[in-house]
């Protein structure tokens, strides 16, 4: 497709029926810092605090976070801001803002809104999660620091003696959780009150829109700062951070040649920054027009990347503690009983030195104590959350308080993205319907209310094992389809040149010409391959979830039974429909239109608009002293259409565009 084949411009406002409206009344920011705290509440979530450290442990440590760098710049960066000046400049929502530039891409914003409503889904319950354990953190002790006893044996609870007292309390206690997916279990009445009390959070804090939930992110945006560096400041003071910060920032640069490390960093630089969801868009679009967004895009980006290291730097120094406490007691345990020797007086080295000249001669179940190889066990998401941490904090003098203080940080990153998510939502909808914009307050309420029904399906005894089916497919592949129409869109349906022309007239200076290259060739290269890998991994690779045995007490992992695998596509085909179904119903509506009048009354309309006869000298004359307009400005592109055998008219650009719409040029 050409740039030529842009239908409109992006300076221009349309309404819910396609009249040019004037957006005066529309919600605004109080502040710029409001706005800033807004981008990076949503942008900044869990996956920051459990997902990047997890691929920096798994893929060779800071030769990962250089290759994040340069993924983040050259893909991350120009996508971010491609959003945010897309939004800023139409004033729309994701729905108005792509239906704008061509009614046939109408459909991207749809997508955008079911993956938002996916993505809320799960979302909340691991805020109810969260709720739950911030709960029980005002108990002393807290309950997951021992195992319980068994009532009928008068001994220690089978389950949790032959795993550990955070896992089965994690497992058991707070999820009830079943063998698989297959086994319902029935309903978790606890979980399904925290759900309904996130929800109601969720409700008050969006019934007023960006007014209410501004407010609320002066809080739940800088708490989580507040709290890591705390966290990293006491972790600094723990025995084996040195060596958790070591193995952090050790590169291993043969990652680099894997293609799998390359696509795990693309994925996370895309999720990290939130697009596709519109929710980027839905923020910038309250912003001034001549806010400047390229500033914005760079400060979220780095803010980003920096909360991801502080994060990666917290959980290493907790990881290098546990897993020296973990080779400590492995040591107190083999090392009296094999060295003869009393266990404090020897260290771990010691304790090495010695298993490697007479491991032969000792049984299997002697192990060496590796402090590396305790390392080497990657924690991710709910387990490094609700298992690793907890267990960690269980170790601190007064464990409640820091206990209170980890999971009411996590109930924020949760909030704060979770607000995001529900603007990414509600914004589009009001702006393309009206009737729903005139009833906000209905709106929010009603999807909160279908959001707890819905959500119920994660509050079951299996629930954990569906929370782990949406977060893994649910928003990937329909996520990474919306970015490459999005990207589609801006460069190649309007152009790449015209886009950068409107953003110089909201910024008044023009961005880098780097960036039209990036946005045509570079970003949506990625996107494809990103898509094409993805595809492949699912097509060859099964899909398969972790199930907790209570039999043996530790995790395994099962395939999805058949029914869930149609659940999954279900689910990728509901977010991605709405892109072809869009292009579908608007091409279909515009032959009908076009096939309505007669061919004598079209043709004296294409006369009439696209050509004015000049009779005389003086039209000519009062032609050219016509003040030019603010849109010829932006657009100063004209095109020279012969309109007599002596006289040639000169049409402005809406003019030419015009008439490349009605031919279908």
């Amino acid at each position: 497709m050409e740039e030529s084949q842009s239908q409109t411009q992006l300076t221009a406002v349309d309404g819910p029926d396609g009249v040019e409206t004037d957006d005066g009344d529309r919600p605004a920011w109080d502040s710029k810092i409001q706005y800033v705290l807004a981008q990076v509440g949503f942008s900044v979530g869990l996956g920051n605090v459990w997902r990047f450290p997890y691929l920096c442990h798994q893929n060779g440590g800071g030769a990962f976070m250089l290759l994040y760098v340069f993924l983040l710049l050259v893909v991350g960066v120009p996508l971010f801001f491609m959003e945010l000046a897309a939004g800023q400049s139409i004033r729309q929502g994701s729905i108005g803002v792509w239906k704008h530039i061509s009614p046939k891409l109408g459909g991207i914003g749809y997508s955008s809104c079911m993956v938002c409503f996916y993505m809320a889904l799960y979302y909340n319950v691991i805020i109810a999660w969260s709720l739950f354990y911030m709960g029980n953190s005002f108990r002393y002790p807290l309950p997951w620091e021992q195992c319980p006893t068994d009532v009928a044996s008068n001994g220690t609870v089978k389950e949790c003696a032959g795993s550990s007292p955070t896992s089965y309390f994690w497992f058991r206690k707070a999820l009830n959780i079943t063998n698989s997916i297959e086994e319902s279990g029935g309903f978790n009445a606890v979980m399904t009150g925290c759900l309904l009390a996130s929800w109601a959070i969720v409700s008050l804090a969006m019934i007023k829109g960006i007014k209410s939930s501004a407010k609320v992110m002066y809080f739940s945006s800088v708490f989580p700062y507040v709290v890591l560096f705390i966290f990293l400041i006491r972790g600094l003071l723990l025995d084996g951070a040195v060596e958790g910060i070591t193995y952090m920032f050790y590169p291993k640069l043969e990652i680099w040649g894997n293609l799998q490390v390359w696509r795990q960093a693309a994925t996370q630089v895309f999720f990290a920054l939130g697009l596709g969801y519109g929710s980027v868009i839905a923020y910038s679009s309250y912003n001034p027009v001549h806010n400047n967004c390229h500033r914005d895009a760079l400060m979220v980006s780095c803010i980003n990347f920096m909360t991801s290291v502080l994060a990666s730097l917290v959980v290493f120094v907790v990881l290098g503690f546990r897993a020296k406490n973990i080779a400590l007691r492995c040591v107190a345990e083999y090392g009296c009983v094999c060295m003869s020797v009393h266990a404090s007086s020897v260290t771990i080295d010691e304790y090495r030195q010695w298993y490697q000249h007479y491991s032969s001669m000792v049984g299997p179940k002697i192990t060496d104590c590796s402090l590396e190889q305790e390392m080497n066990k990657g924690v991710e998401g709910t387990g490094l959350a609700f298992i690793a941490f907890t267990e960690v904090m269980a170790f601190f003098p007064a464990s409640p308080f820091w206990s209170t203080l980890f999971f009411l940080m996590l109930l924020n990153l949760g909030l704060s993205t979770m607000f995001g998510t529900m603007q990414g939502i509600l914004t589009p909808l009001m702006d393309n319907f009206s009737l729903l914009g005139r009833h906000r307050t209905l709106l929010t309420m009603s999807i909160c209310a279908v959001g707890f029904l819905l959500g119920l399906l994660f509050t079951q005894c299996s629930g954990n094992y569906f929370v782990t089916m949406f977060d893994d497919y649910s928003a990937t592949l329909p996520l990474i389809i919306v970015v490459i129409f999005e990207t589609i869109s801006v460069a190649w349906v309007y152009g790449t040149d015209r886009f950068l022309d409107d953003i110089e007239v909201m910024l008044k200076w023009r961005p880098p010409v780097v960036y039209k290259y990036l946005w045509k060739y570079v970003c949506l290269l990625s996107m494809v391959t990103l898509l094409a890998a993805s595809l492949l991994r699912m097509i060859f690779k099964r899909p398969t979830y972790t199930a907790w045995n209570q039999s043996t007490a530790s995790e395994m992992t099962l395939e999805y039974p058949g029914w869930a695998l149609v659940m999954i596509i279900m689910l990728i085909l509901f977010a991605s429909l709405p892109v072809p179904v869009g292009y579908i119903h608007s091409f279909v509506k515009n032959r009908r239109v076009r096939s309505t009048p007669s061919q004598d009354e079209v043709g004296q309309e294409m006369c009439r608009e696209l050509y004015t006869k000049c009779s005389s000298t003086e039209q000519l004359d009062s032609h050219s002293h016509r003040v030019p307009s603010e849109e010829d400005e932006v657009h100063p592109r004209p095109v020279f259409l012969s309109v007599s055998n002596e006289h040639y008219q000169l049409l402005s650009q809406q003019e030419d565009d015009d008439e490349e719409q009605d031919t279908r040029v």
